[in-house]
């Protein structure tokens, strides 16, 4: 099992940090991305290390892990290379892309090279339909490509270079890009310096500035209140307002017979009544609903309508050949089995046990 070193040690406190002390658990997103940024995947030991240091158990942390794309669980290549597929890309020649990569690299969605170099992945959406067909090394586009420059761009990084993305700073690696996705600054020289915007996105802007249209403007120290806080400051609007309703004149009672325009007098609707049956009946009523004006007239709460003869019957014998349910555990809930298998996976420690616990996971997601 891997040891994380120091300083992710030290990086993961900073993270937790980030966050109100009774809301730590909203670091676990950065905190995989940290694990993943030191073994290039989120292995084993790094869903037991983040559900160590924020007090969770290992099932919480591997149900995000396993819910998000961008978390790998098997060892992955320097360069993440991913193809769009889904219909915009698709229709623009993203599927020939991909096959052509998959020929030229030997290898198929979500398998590595055999150098280390390139992890290769047909992505649904890529989220750029306007530069289609588009293909991303680690998340940075390379917009518009065909098949032979696609083949160039994997070509350069296994030679090691890195090509400039048609959008966005320099190429990283995979580790690289995770230590950013955690919140860290991307110290590289020049990092931050190179590409550019896309047309599409000029567009945009030129329209946006063309008609006047700005984002909300907000402060972005604005700082986040934990969940005292935010109840003290709650509980404080609301003794306020009590106040200020306690302290307001008492409004006039209402005559008994005040009238609508009929002869009638008015008679409420209660307050039980949903306001979509409400609007209903206001826009289409029929001989089945209640005039709140009508002489005499109660307005009927909402119920079920009325079954037919058969109807309950039918409802009365499933009611009969459904006994209630018993105080006994559901099947499969033996104890004694959850304690063996807890028992078995403790006594596999060791560079074994890691490699039995990455297989059976690889098996079960197979």
């Amino acid at each position: 099992m891997s040891v994380f070193t120091e300083e992710t040690r030290v990086r993961a406190r900073e993270i937790i940090a980030r966050y109100p002390a009774d809301r730590s658990r909203s670091a676990l997103l950065p905190l995989l991305h940290l694990v993943q940024a030191e073994e290039g995947y989120v292995s084993p030991a790094g869903v037991a290390f983040c559900a160590e240091v924020l007090g969770l158990n290992k099932a919480q942390v591997g149900a995000v892990a396993t819910f998000y794309t961008m978390y790998k669980r098997r060892p992955t290549g320097d360069y993440l290379v991913s193809v769009c597929t889904n219909t915009m890309c698709n229709v623009l020649g993203g599927q020939e892309v991909y096959d052509t990569l998959v020929e030229h690299l030997g290898v198929g969605h979500d398998e590595t090279t055999a150098d280390g170099k390139i992890t290769l992945e047909h992505a649904e959406c890529l989220a750029a339909c306007d530069y289609g067909p588009v293909m991303t090394v680690n998340y940075d586009f390379f917009d518009g490509v065909d098949p032979q420059g696609a083949v160039g761009v994997v070509d350069e990084l296994r030679a090691g270079g890195r090509p400039m993305p048609t959008r966005g700073a320099r190429l990283c690696t995979l580790k690289e890009m995770a230590v950013q996705l955690a919140g860290f600054a991307d110290e590289r020289e020049g990092a931050v310096a190179d590409g550019g915007p896309g047309e599409a996105t000029l567009r945009g802007l030129r329209l946006a500035e063309q008609h006047g249209i700005t984002a909300p403007g907000y402060d972005p120290k604005t700082p986040i209140r934990s969940k005292a806080e935010a109840d003290k400051a709650a509980a404080e609007a609301k003794a306020k307002a009590e106040a200020t309703k306690a302290a307001a004149p008492a409004a006039p009672a209402a005559k008994p017979e005040q009238v609508t325009g009929s002869t009638a007098p008015d008679v409420k609707a209660p307050d039980d009544k949903s306001p979509q049956v409400r609007t209903a009946e206001t826009r289409q009523p029929d001989a089945a609903t209640a005039v709140p004006d009508a002489p005499g007239t109660k307005v009927p709460t909402d119920g079920p309508p009325p079954a037919s003869p058969d109807a309950r019957a039918a409802q009365a014998a499933g009611v009969a050949a459904n006994a209630p349910a018993g105080d006994g555990k559901p099947a499969g809930d033996d104890a004694g089995a959850q304690q063996r298998n807890l028992k078995e996976a403790e006594a596999g420690t060791g560079a074994a046990g890691a490699g039995s616990a990455v297989a059976s996971e690889t098996g079960a997601k197979k």
